[in-house]
């Protein structure tokens, strides 16, 4: 037998969570000669020139049935998509995040957030080659999606109906990302793209200086800890001792709060400036790979892929808040300025000796954004009118290191995965500056003036770092126990350690300040002769809880059977064991200790079992019913009681050490149909009970809105999904169409959720502790991030022999709730709503190598951000501004 068709044997005999073990058997060709093969399995087999998606996932890699059908979607014991390389490019989508938008019951929110059938990206779970991934997000233990450029992922598989192979925080579903590893053949691939959209390109925008390496991503120092605010970190000593003598300055002086504050008031971080045009995006790529022979049946392939974006987008945000009686208490407009910078590198080794699969996997992303912002409205409770600028540099970095052995004894598999990942998010310099107008008769009352004293102004400069690491590792054994029989076992480990800096720093003048210097622009107001002059000290506000560090280590051990008692019936069914412990605590960054009692500690074990029955009704007909037990841990920050400022939503965030986990009850039926080859329809019912669900809530004060969280007492979720795949043929239609199809793919999600709450039942907030849970939550209100409607088509005209793809691409989601409103006050809502984007792929020969064009065009119907409260014809707007549309080209060189 050839190295491929060895290759293929022993892949068909890996066991896993989905796996059909008779057929896998059947399929190591005995004298017998091949399996027989029914007309209708023979119009379902694909081109066998087909290449197979890259899957690898804990228990072994997905194989299919006896009948030869390699559609996983079809042979699987699970509820499962994957989109292949293939399918991903077709959304045109440079991110991963917005390739699983278009998946059944997916949707993405915020900065690559991927909701599953309408839960929270807490109860999804993300996996990269069947590790897990730490996120360098402060407000997440999940990592935003849109971090990972479709050009590292070989495919990517969503799983809805829970296997014990996978953790057990599997709320809503599992996306498990698998990398590229060894290439068919020798690559090299060389791209460029520029696009713009309608709101920012070549508009008026906001910017700062910063530094020079900022358009690359990277800060040239410039923004590094000031030597006297360094000396003061190291020191131990809180600002507010008296007297102020940590270290010795260079100078041989004690350090002062004098010179921390002009230290911090660099014009190239404060001045804020106006940009005439807007430069449009960019985007860079080099993608490469070669394959090498090792001994007599082995190959060892290498893979490097390397991006860099610079993107620009500028928002006009209205941005209201009210009170109570649902009167204005406050009506802003924000122009915000983003220039976000995303680099990318993967090194992947990948090797193949006989049966045995290893994969080696290097990555790094770095994710930069920087902000610019400029609000001005009225306070109604005050009766000023109020300017507030921000400025601010936010890094979010990954690097992670994966090692995955796949390998084949005879009829044991064994699957070997150890990792260790790092992310970082750094964010110094956060620069608030506010200034008051209170439009008297007074000298100054017609100027806007921040005299520092947070009464009429103010203005702080917050630093904040976090750091997490994660080692992973795992082992599982699969062996077939008789012949229509498959028997799975597995340990996972898993340690987590995150720490979470956040320092602020307030400038505080003396009463005797005078109002016409509070004139000045921050640049000037923060000047060396006007601290020195005025005696302008500093208070640091987070002096109680400066940072905190969180862990999760979790030990787990399962068991599964993949079970065939009868042609045509399949039982996939195991348990899962975990055991948890979950902190979070107060560091000493003080030599004095400050009064804290703002822990967490989550001590839990669990037993998940999962089971799927699939019945093969007929060649065609596929019925599923699956039920299961999850859980969803609260996440570092949701537990963490520090104030974060979200740059994406613009507003902040604080913890509650209170939280406990959620505990789900999972239900589902299918019926699934497959027309022939990759034409299939499905129509699936879901169920879930979930006991204390954790939800966002809002509260509003001066002006800005502060989102923290509790757990609901219970709730449930059901809905109805549907999903179409289908091609046309359009040979009748003409020789121009003699080689060209119609593609279309349609999937619709009907969700409803209701949270209960009855009046004795109770829910804890920090520092308060135990408080009614109708405070909070309202009996028979949809959980937040939920829409009722989800939906999506594409429809693609593509030419079966060569690259050409014209795809129309439309997605709707209905209202859903961001946040629970409180004070009585209605739920803040975002309207998500219709869109249109198109995207043109052309392939063809450009100086003797390969090239391939994209254009697209996304947002053609100019859908807005619209996120309100609303009762009645009543309405105010939380973050509405206009998203624009976005039109775009890129060209790939392939040698």
């Amino acid at each position: 037998m050839n190295t491929t068709g060895t290759r293929l044997a022993a892949m068909l005999l890996l066991s896993s969570a989905l796996t059909a073990p008779a057929a896998a058997l059947a399929q190591d060709g005995d004298a017998g000669g091949p399996v027989p093969q029914t007309e209708a399995e023979q119009e379902v087999a694909p081109d066998p020139q087909a290449e197979d998606p890259d899957i690898s996932i804990p228990g072994g890699a997905i194989i299919v049935t006896g009948r030869i059908n390699r559609d996983p979607t079809r042979g699987s014991a699970q509820v499962l998509t994957v989109l292949s390389t293939e399918e991903i490019a077709r959304t045109g989508e440079g991110d991963i995040a917005g390739a699983l938008g278009r998946v059944t019951g997916l949707s993405v929110q915020g900065q690559g957030f991927v909701y599953v059938r309408g839960l929270g990206d807490r109860y999804s779970l993300a996996l990269l080659n069947g590790l897990p991934l730490p996120s360098p997000e402060p407000l997440s233990r999940v990592v935003p999606l849109d971090i990972f450029p479709t050009n590292v992922v070989a495919s990517s598989l969503v799983q809805k109906t829970y296997s014990a192979n996978f953790p057990g925080e599997f709320g809503g579903g599992v996306i498990a990302l698998t990398t590229r590893a060894v290439p068919d053949e020798s690559f090299v691939t060389v791209g460029g793209g520029i696009s713009g959209d309608t709101e920012t390109t070549l508009h008026k925008g906001l910017a700062y200086y910063g530094s020079d390496y900022d358009w690359f991503g990277f800060d040239d120092g410039t923004r590094d800890a000031p030597p006297a605010l360094q000396a003061y970190f190291d020191s131990g000593i809180r600002l507010s001792d008296i007297p102020l003598d940590p270290e010795r300055n260079t100078n041989g002086a004690p350090v002062t709060q004098l010179d921390i504050g002009q230290q911090l008031g660099d014009p190239n971080l404060v001045l804020l400036q106006l940009i005439g045009d807007v430069q449009p995006n960019w985007s860079a790529s080099l993608s490469a790979g070669t394959a090498f022979d090792v001994g007599s049946d082995g190959e060892l392939g290498v893979v490097f892929t390397g991006s860099i974006s610079n993107k620009w987008r500028t928002r006009d945000i209205i941005s209201q808040s009210i009170l109570a009686d649902f009167s204005l208490d406050s009506d802003f407009r924000d122009v915000v300025t983003d220039n976000r910078i995303l680099a990318n590198a993967m090194l992947g080794l990948g090797l193949e000796i006989g049966d045995h699969r290893f994969r080696f996997t290097n990555l790094f992303i770095r994710d930069t954004l920087k902000q610019a912002s400029l609000s001005q409205g009225t306070d109604f409770l005050d009766g000023d009118d109020v300017q507030q600028q921000r400025t601010g540099w936010f890094e979010r970095q990954l690097i992670d290191s994966q090692l995955v052995a796949e390998m084949e004894f005879g009829d044991l598999s064994v699957d070997l995965r150890g990792g260790y990942a790092r992310t970082d998010r750094e964010a110094p310099y956060e620069y608030t500056f506010t200034y008051v107008r209170d439009n008297s008769n007074a000298q100054f009352g017609d100027t806007f003036i921040n005299t520092l004293d947070r009464q009429t102004g103010d203005a702080s400069v917050v630093f904040s770092d976090l750091t997490e690491e994660l080692w992973a590792g795992g082992v599982d054994l699969s062996y077939p126990v008789i012949d229509s029989l498959v028997a799975t076992v597995g340990y996972a480990y898993s340690d987590t350690d995150r720490f979470s800096e956040r320092r602020e720093f307030l400038f505080n003048a003396p009463t005797s300040f005078p109002d016409g210097v509070g004139a000045l622009r921050p640049d000037l107001l923060l000047g060396d002769a006007i601290l020195d002059f005025y005696d302008i000290g500093l208070i640091e506000s987070t002096e109680n809880d400066p940072a905190f560090r969180a862990g999760l280590e979790i030990h787990a051990g399962y068991g599964k059977i993949n079970w065939e008692p009868v042609t045509g019936i399949q039982i996939d069914a195991g348990v899962r064991y975990e055991d948890a412990v979950q902190s979070v605590n107060p560091a000493q960054r003080f030599l004095t200790p400050g009064p804290s009692d703002a822990s967490t500690l989550l001590e839990n074990s669990y037993w998940l079992p999962g089971a799927t029955v699939t019945w093969e009704a007929t060649d065609a007909l596929q019925l599923r019913a699956a039920a299961s037990r999850t859980i969803a841990r609260p996440q570092f920050r949701e537990l963490i009681f520090q104030t974060y400022y979200d740059p994406e939503t613009n507003r902040q965030f604080n913890g509650n050490p209170f939280l406990v986990d959620s505990e789900l009850t999972n239900y589902e039926v299918r019926a699934e149909y497959y027309f022939g080859g990759r034409d299939r329809a499905s129509i699936a019912g879901f169920y879930k009970d979930i006991a204390n669900p954790i939800e966002a809530f809002s509260s509003f004060s001066d002006n800005a809105q502060l989102t923290s969280f509790a757990n609901a007492p219970s709730a449930t979720l059901y809905g109805i999904e549907a999903d179409l795949a289908y091609t046309f043929d359009l040979v009748n239609l003409g020789d121009a169409f003699a080689t060209k199809e119609l593609a279309l793919f349609a999937n619709y999600t009907f969700t409803q959720s209701d949270i209960s709450v009855q009046a004795d039942d109770v829910t804890r907030l920090f520092p308060g502790g135990e408080t009614p849970a109708s405070n909070l939550f309202a009996d028979g209100v949809p959980l937040t991030g939920q829409s009722d409607h989800l939906a999506n088509v594409q429809i693609s005209l593509e030419d079966t022999e060569r690259l050409q793809q014209f795809t129309v691409l439309m997605t709707y989601a209905s209202e859903r709730v961001t946040s629970r409103g409180t004070a009585a006050l209605p739920d803040i809502v975002e309207n998500p709503g219709f869109g249109l984007d198109l995207v043109f792929r052309q392939g063809f020969t450009l100086m003797g190598s390969e090239a391939e064009l994209k254009v697209e065009a996304r947002n053609l119907l100019g859908r807005r951000n619209e996120e309100y409260q609303g009762e009645g014809a009543q309405r105010i707007e939380v973050n509405t501004y206009d998203v624009g549309t976005t039109l775009g080209a890129s060209l790939s060189l392939t040698f």
